[in-house]
């Protein structure tokens, strides 16, 4: 939550912005009249008289388009402010089985936000990123840690699909709408995002500035070490700074990590990452002198160099950073044991680290009671992890069978909760099956792409951007209960499990990884999301070759 001064400034900045709304929500309706009038030398009669019919709509409704798109954006930004903390849309309430099934309409909807969304990023991303430089100062945050900007391209295109649903007319021609607004709602947004940007600087406002480092002239630093395809880590060791010589024992390097050991059980379990970073700092000082070969102080560098970039990512919650710092002190221990640690990234110890940064992100927002008990569960492995004196290969691999376990008990835990919605849509998915309803009819669900409504322009380019149909299909043929997927779906980019596929495979329920809310989604509907790029499997993420990626741009 933002100081109150903070956020006094910030609400100021929204209000000025929203009283220049109409006249911006106004432009786009223009843009897109004009965008459609160019076209129509090209088109055929009937696609002229479609066309015709949107021009028609737009100049009676228009008022109505303009307050729809001024009414979604003030609904999402002061929500927003009053949250204290930015959000995706709001979220839709879970609705009755028989009106909850997410199909090719649905979808349809899905894809022309998110083409929205791409459309003004890409046109608008100097100015973007420029306008969140003054916002973030304005309210205090002089290294850009977030983006504290409410009128971003998400919040824009849920109030350009807004403003199309006021259209009075069938749902292929408000997505056609939206296709031909977008492209000038983000030339509107390119100088609206400038002109504030101004207004601010106008105010006395200094940007914040993003980290970026800027070599000097005339000079060049050596390149840093390549990271090898096979290992992950290459051969980064070498480079490590370290005193001229080292002295030690091997027996006087054992009573230093034993220290480190009882340092770390002694610390406090409220001791926070500030705090930890201290303790690893020391620890890293003493241990470097008190190796007794140069490897080995190579070794305690890297990994202490490897922590810190893990640590510092901005994709980890802080309750992760507290986990994931109890374990540079026995990883350590194993590197100085088994060379293949720090050679190769395949490592059963990286692994658990990036198990553990994964399971963080399947799992609810901090604070959330589901969150801080699978949190718990962690945290013991990991106790049991540090608490060995011989930290071996086989130690980690325990402890991802022991991750993968608490894994498949939150699997399990789910379906048993889903277990009467799963047998409604088991016997659903039969009826369906039986009576082979084609997926376009129903609800009145729609395929945008060939509805001969909707003229051939407004799907112009859109095949360049599609996965070939066979992919779509071959992915949804592996999928598997308990697969973790990235998904747009309902306007949002969510983590979501899938939790049953059909017997017939017409229908699947994926549940949010964030909330207990489910999705009912028919086959037609996650192949136009796949071929849209618009979801795919989510798998961990390349947490330690990141870190080496970073920590060799450091030494260069």
């Amino acid at each position: 939550m933002l100081p109150p001064r903070q956020l006094a400034a910030l609400r100021q900045f929204v209000d000025d912005e929203l009283m220049r709304a109409p006249l911006l929500a106004d432009q786009v309706v223009h843009g897109a009249g004009e965008q459609m009038r160019k076209g129509l030398p090209g088109m055929t009669p009937h696609e002229r008289a479609v066309i015709g019919d949107l021009l028609q709509a737009l100049q009676t409704n228009r008022q109505r388009i303009v307050d729809e798109y001024v009414l979604a954006l003030r609904e999402q930004v002061v929500g927003e402010l009053d949250r204290g903390a930015p959000a995706a849309v709001p979220r839709a309430p879970k609705l009755e089985l028989s009106l909850s099934l997410v199909d090719e309409e649905a979808v349809a909807v899905d894809v022309g936000i998110a083409h929205a969304i791409e459309a003004i990023r890409s046109v608008a991303e100097y100015e973007s990123r420029e306008l969140q430089t003054y916002v973030s100062a304005l309210v205090g945050d002089m290294d850009v840690a977030r983006d504290h900007n409410p009128f971003r391209a998400e919040t824009h295109a849920h109030a350009l699909w807004a403003a199309a649903k006021a259209l009075p007319l069938p749902r292929g021609y408000q997505l056609g709408f939206m296709r031909h607004a977008a492209t000038p709602l983000a030339e509107v947004l390119r100088k609206a995002f400038a002109g504030a940007s101004s207004r601010l600087e106008s105010a006395g406002v200094t940007p914040a500035t993003h980290r970026t480092l800027i070599l000097p002239a005339g000079s060049r630093r050596p390149r840093p070490p390549e990271l090898h395809p096979d290992t992950g880590l290459g051969s980064i060791r070498e480079h490590m700074p370290v005193p001229a010589s080292a002295g030690a024992s091997r027996g006087q390097l054992e009573t230093l990590l034993r220290e480190a050991d009882a340092e770390w059980r002694s610390l406090p379990p409220e001791a926070d990452v500030a705090a930890r970073g201290q303790l690893l700092e020391r620890q890293r000082a003493r241990l470097v002198d008190g190796a007794p070969t140069r490897i080995d102080q190579q070794v305690i560098e890297l990994l202490s160099r490897l922590f810190d970039a893990i640590l510092s990512d901005h994709d980890l919650d802080s309750d992760l950073r507290l986990v994931l710092s109890r374990l540079q002190a026995p990883a350590l221990r194993v590197a100085l044991r088994d060379p293949a640690a720090v050679e190769r990234d395949s490592h059963p110890m990286w692994r658990f680290v990036e198990l553990v940064a994964f399971l963080g992100e399947t799992l609810p927002e901090p604070g959330d009671p589901d969150r801080e008990r699978s949190l718990r569960l962690v945290q013991g492995i990991v106790d049991r992890v540090v608490e060995e004196s011989e930290q071996t290969r086989e130690l980690y691999s325990w402890a991802i069978e022991r991750l993968n376990q608490l894994e498949q008990h939150r699997f399990h835990e789910r379906c048993t909760a889903a277990a009467d919605e799963i047998a409604s849509l088991q016997a659903l998915e039969d009826r369906l099956v039986a009576a082979s309803t084609p997926p376009s009819t129903m609800h009145g669900a729609l395929d945008v792409a060939q509805l001969d409504t909707v003229p051939a322009e407004l799907i112009d380019g859109e095949a360049a951007r599609r996965k070939p149909a066979q992919a779509a299909l071959a992915w949804l043929e592996q999928c598997r209960p308990g697969q973790w997927v990235r998904m747009f779906m309902q306007g949002r980019w969510v983590n979501a499990q899938l939790l049953w596929p059909g017997e017939r495979h017409e229908l699947f329920l994926f549940g949010d990884g964030a909330s207990d809310t489910t999705w009912a989604v028919r086959r037609g509907a996650l192949l136009a999301l796949h071929g849209e790029n618009l979801l795919d499997t989510l798998r961990p993420r390349a947490l330690v070759r990141d870190a080496a990626k970073q920590v060799m741009r450091r030494l260069a």
